[in-house]
């Protein structure tokens, strides 16, 4: 990646930046990126993850690293290790709360000063992937996001949603964003689509069924997949375990591990 100014940046060592994006809260963006981040692991990648979602961090608690704390160095800002081997790298604004249940009651200002801190002063290294974990939305965080990541040249967003219309119309509203902004759309995922039965394996469209992908078809993006509802996913982000590695028989593995190894493909047909 190239530097963004004369002296070395901290994202100097990152080779690929995507954000993970959605009009609709609780539609899954902070699940979607830890199992991303996950699937990419035991891809070989070395990954970090940066959360912007102020109000609302959850990656700490996905990843059981909720009561660390968060060091400086030279560089800025050292981030959170989910594993010995430091291949997953954390920063959250769950790291800088004196208790986890303070609200952070901020205007749009501070906000937004602190995610320019956060790219400019985390020293990730080298990483292979950066996710950037969002608020639902296309507010101030957002655009903030965006322009101070534009200098380093963002890989593109994943978009998310669930089946039904109105969070398939609200991430319509997410692609005119990217649009407006110049953000490439690597594609759109559909999660929580259909509950597979743990006895009989028969799926039930809770939520109905194919919204996210005659979203993508009518937009002229890629559709990278369907992600069931599944309890032991549940569990595991409840408990900071690693799904991909305990629950490779689970219904929506398959689903999770095909969506990173279409941004793995993405990014070795951009490189050659």
């Amino acid at each position: 990646m190239e530097e963004a100014a004369g002296e070395r940046s901290n994202l100097a060592g990152v080779r690929h930046i995507l954000l993970v994006l959605s009009g609709k809260g609780g539609v899954g963006k902070s699940t979607v990126s830890t199992e991303l981040a996950l699937s990419l692991r035991h891809s070989g990648k070395k990954v970090g993850i940066l959360d912007v979602d102020l109000c609302g961090p959850s990656i700490p608690r996905m990843f059981r690293v909720q009561d660390n704390d968060v060091h400086q160095c030279d560089s800025g800002w050292v981030p959170v290790f989910a594993d010995q081997d430091k291949s997953i790298s954390l920063m959250s604004i769950g790291f800088l709360l004196e208790k986890p249940d303070d609200a952070v009651v901020w205007r749009g200002p501070k906000k937004n000063a602190l995610i320019k801190q956060f790219v400019a002063d985390v020293a990730w290294g080298d990483l292979d992937f950066l996710i950037v974990d969002t608020p639902p939305g296309t507010s101030d965080e957002h655009i903030s996001t965006v322009e101070a990541l534009r200098p380093y040249k963002p890989l593109g967003a994943i978009l998310v949603t669930t089946p039904q219309a109105v969070s398939v119309g609200d991430v319509r509203r997410e692609l005119t964003f990217c649009k407006k902004t110049g953000l490439r759309v690597l594609g759109i995922v559909e999660n929580m689509s259909g509950f597979v039965c743990p006895h009989c394996s028969e799926c039930t469209n809770i939520f109905s069924k194919g919204g996210g992908e005659e979203l993508a078809k009518h937009a002229g993006v890629p559709f990278l997949g369907s992600v069931p509802l599944d309890p032991q996913l549940s569990q595991s982000l409840e408990e900071g375990r690693d799904f991909i590695r305990e629950f490779p028989k689970s219904s929506a593995f398959p689903a999770l591990t095909h969506i990173a190894q279409q941004i793995l493909d993405g990014t070795l047909q951009q490189s050659s």
